[in-house]
């Protein structure tokens, strides 16, 4: 991947000149069946400008996931910047859909609205949610649902993740995105490139979307150097994905096995490379089973190995795999894991505190 960076053709992409980040957008379109595609800095970027192009009148809502990463991780970009409402619904922790029923009585089609109402614009749908598939028969509901409005409803596919999502599904990309109005899709999560994310639409969505990417410092020189990155994640790191996803399952089933009384994992939701371990809070808290996995203990083979989690609740911490992981680093990351869930329910937290206290922290 840097020796593609370094020996990447470039060009003016301000002016559509760079060929290497033309080769990208091109490739991306093509693969997620859509007319058009750019490239940008972030999926955040990316969303934003969906919500920006499908919303253009003031006093619209959109409406997403209240577990999804533009619902909580984005700064409240939609209202903050697009001056757009978004409306939470209840994601299915099972498989990361919502309720079709009750969407449908919150929305509000213009013919409707009044002076008091926002008007009803856009659906955005992540794909994967938390580490799952969503239901491809879902999705078709939802876009039926959207086609009765006739056109003045648009989906939004947030698809930061949705490489996995078509490798562990075993569906090719554009079959799901083929129910959105635009796409985005990232290159950093998963796919090993430094930065970059792809959004996907109409010619003259696009088109529209550039005018905004310069409006909000997105617009770039010689992004070849980047873009080619992106070339290499699509081309050789894609094909890997199966790999990770089979780590993070084994990992999975060697936390199951251990028939802890204090940590859990579903295996049924462990489909892509997320690992969700689930914690008894009132044990053991999910910050000191982070910190313990980030200890060592010189000469005790089993406890040099550093394992790095994140806190994603207030009981639940993730594990995530990527490509550069191999078969070794799993089964060192697998004893690490096994070794400090056998310490954490031997004892209370604060034993643990105590105990672990002493040791080197990463």
């Amino acid at each position: 991947m840097k020796r593609a960076m370094v020996e990447a053709e470039l060009g003016d992409d301000a002016y559509r000149e760079d060929p290497t980040v033309i080769a990208l957008e091109n490739e991306a379109a093509e693969l997620t069946g859509k007319e058009s595609a750019i490239f940008l800095t972030s999926g955040t970027m990316g969303n934003l400008i969906a919500v920006m192009n499908h919303c253009e009148a003031r006093g619209c809502e959109a409406y997403c996931g209240e577990s999804s990463h533009m619902a909580r991780y984005e700064q409240a970009a939609a209202a903050q910047i697009a001056s757009v409402q978004l409306c939470g619904l209840a994601n299915d922790p099972r498989d990361g859909s919502f309720d079709l029923g009750q969407l449908e009585r919150r929305w509000l089609r213009p013919r409707d609205c009044g002076v008091d109402e926002p008007r009803s614009r856009l659906v955005c749908v992540e794909n994967t949610m938390r580490g799952r598939v969503v239901p491809q028969a879902w999705i078709a509901r939802l876009a039926e649902l959207a086609r009765s409005r006739r056109g003045d409803l648009k989906l939004h596919l947030d698809g930061a993740r949705i490489w996995n999502a078509a490798v562990a599904s075993g569906r090719p990309l554009h079959e799901l995105c083929r129910d959105f109005d635009s796409v985005t899709f990232c290159l950093s999560k998963g796919l090993g490139c430094p930065v970059g994310a792809l959004l996907c639409g109409s010619r003259e969505f696009v088109e529209r979307a550039r005018r905004r990417r310069k409006a909000l410092g997105g617009a770039w020189r010689q992004a070849g150097v980047l873009a080619a990155a992106g070339l290499v994640a699509l081309r050789e790191i894609v094909p890997l994905l199966k790999d990770d996803h089979a780590r993070a399952r084994r990992i999975a089933e060697a936390i199951d096995a251990r028939g802890s009384r204090v940590f859990s994992v579903d295996l049924a939701g462990c489909q892509t490379n997320w690992v969700l371990v689930k914690i008894d809070s009132d044990r053991v808290t999910p910050e000191l089973f982070v910190s313990r996995l980030g200890m060592i203990r010189e000469g005790m083979g089993k406890d040099e190995t550093i394992v790095k989690a994140s806190i994603v609740s207030e009981d639940t911490v993730r594990l995530l795999l990527y490509y550069e992981i191999d078969d070794e680093m799993t089964a060192a990351a697998i004893q690490k894991i096994t070794l400090v869930i056998e310490e954490l329910d031997a004892c209370d937290k604060d034993i643990a505190l105590a105990k672990f206290s002493k040791l080197v922290l990463a």
